[in-house]
C-alpha cells in the first residue's frame, strides 16, 4: 500500500501563508493594470488586455518605483501600492457615475470590446462611460439605467472573456471604407511642427464634401473638441477600434447613433487648428492611433471633383484664439491635436 500524508490545518494554513497569492489574468484585469501603468507612463502598449512583455515591464518599473519585490505579477501588494487604480476589483460594487478605480477600468475595457465604449479606458466613470453603459444595456435586453451592476458585467463578459468576441458583431479582420472619396494629401507620420508627427489622414477635399462612417459602430462623440479637431465625430466599432472625423463644417450624427459604413456624419469643412477645407482622420485602437492605411478599403474617387494640389495645414497661425473647454468637460472634448 502507499503510504497516506496527512497533513494538519496548522501545516495547510503555513502552506496558504507562503504560496503567493496569484493574479487575476482575466483580460479585463489585465486592462486595468495596463491602465494603471499607463497613467504613471510606465506602459506603452495598447491597453487590450493582452499581458505581454511591456506590461510584465511596466509591473517591474512600479515594483522598484515603490521599493517592493519585482517579479511582474500584480499580486495584492502591487495592487495596494497603486491606490485608488488597484482597487477595488471588478463585481465587488455596483458602479455608478463619478466613481473610480480598477473596477471601472474593467468595465471600460468590456464595453470597448463589446463596441459601445468610452472610447478610452482610464478609471473615471464619466459622462461617456455612462452612455457606454446604457448603450450596452439596451443592445443586452436589460433594465437601461447607467449603473453597472452583475447584469451588465455579466453580459458583457459573456461575449468578450469567454469567445473572445464581441455580442452581435462578426468575426474576422476590421477593414474601414475611406469616409471621403478623393485624394489622400498628409499622411499617418507625417512631420509636424515642435517635432511631432500625423497621427491620422488627411484628405483635402473640397468644403461641404458629405462624410460617411468608415464603419458599423456606435456614435460616442458628436461636437466641438477645444484641443484642435473642431467638429468632431467618434465613432466606437468592436474589438476596440473608434474612428475620428474632424475639422467638419456641420455635423450630422448624434452620440448613441447606430452607424453603417457609408452613414452621413457631418460635413467637411475647417474647424480647429486648420488654415484650410479638409478631413483629418484617425483609426485609434484602445486609444492609440495606429495608421489607418492597412486596413483601408478603395473607394471609386473618380466620383468626386479632385482637390489637386490643395494644401491646408493644422497646428499653425490657426491655434490661437480658440476657445477654452467648459469646466467638467469629458476627455475626447479636451483632447489635443497637436500634443
Amino acid at each position: 500500500m502507499r503510504p497516506v500524508l496527512r497533513i494538519g490545518a496548522s501545516a495547510l494554513i503555513v502552506i496558504a501563508v507562503v504560496l503567493p497569492a496569484r493574479a487575476d489574468a482575466s483580460p479585463a484585469n489585465v486592462a486595468a493594470l495596463q491602465a494603471a501603468l499607463k497613467s504613471m507612463h510606465l506602459y506603452r502598449g495598447f491597453v487590450d488586455g493582452v499581458k505581454g512583455p511591456l506590461t510584465r515591464r511596466g509591473v517591474n518599473a512600479f515594483q522598484r518605483r515603490r521599493g517592493l519585490s519585482v517579479d511582474g505579477i500584480a499580486g495584492p501588494r502591487t495592487r495596494r501600492a497603486l491606490g485608488w487604480r488597484g482597487r477595488p476589483p471588478l463585481g465587488s460594487r455596483v458602479m455608478r457615475f463619478g466613481n473610480r478605480g480598477w473596477d471601472v477600468a474593467a468595465l471600460q475595457f468590456l464595453l470597448q470590446r463589446a463596441g459601445h465604449g468610452p472610447g478610452r479606458a482610464d478609471g473615471l466613470f464619466g459622462p461617456l462611460t455612462k452612455g457606454a453603459v446604457r448603450r450596452a444595456q439596451s443592445a443586452a435586453g436589460i433594465g437601461v439605467d447607467g449603473l453597472a451592476g452583475p447584469a451588465t458585467i455579466r453580459s458583457l463578459r459573456s461575449g468578450t472573456e469567454s469567445t473572445s468576441q464581441p455580442v452581435n458583431y462578426p468575426s474576422g479582420p476590421v477593414r474601414f471604407l475611406r469616409p471621403v472619396p478623393g485624394p489622400i494629401g498628409d499622411g499617418f507620420g507625417a512631420a509636424r511642427a515642435g517635432g511631432r508627427t500625423h497621427d491620422g489622414l488627411d484628405f483635402p477635399v473640397p468644403y461641404g464634401t458629405r462624410v460617411g462612417a468608415a464603419g458599423r459602430g456606435t456614435t460616442i462623440y458628436a461636437a466641438y473638441n477645444y484641443g484642435g479637431y473642431g467638429n468632431l465625430v467618434v465613432i466606437q466599432h468592436r474589438l476596440g477600434y473608434t474612428t475620428w472625423y474632424a475639422h467638419l463644417s456641420s455635423i450630422t450624427s448624434w452620440v448613441g447613433e447606430q452607424v453603417s459604413g457609408g452613414t452621413r456624419i457631418g460635413y467637411v469643412g475647417s474647424t480647429g487648428y486648420s488654415t484650410g477645407p479638409h478631413l483629418h482622420f484617425e483609426v485609434r485602437r484602445y486609444d492609440t492611433p495606429i495608421d489607418p492605411i492597412p486596413q483601408l478599403l478603395s473607394t471609386a474617387a473618380t466620383f468626386l471633383r479632385s482637390a489637386g494640389r490643395q494644401r491646408s495645414r493644422e497646428c499653425g497661425p490657426a491655434k490661437r484664439g480658440m476657445r477654452k473647454p467648459p469646466r467638467g468637460s469629458d476627455w475626447i472634448a479636451r483632447e489635443r491635436l497637436c500634443g
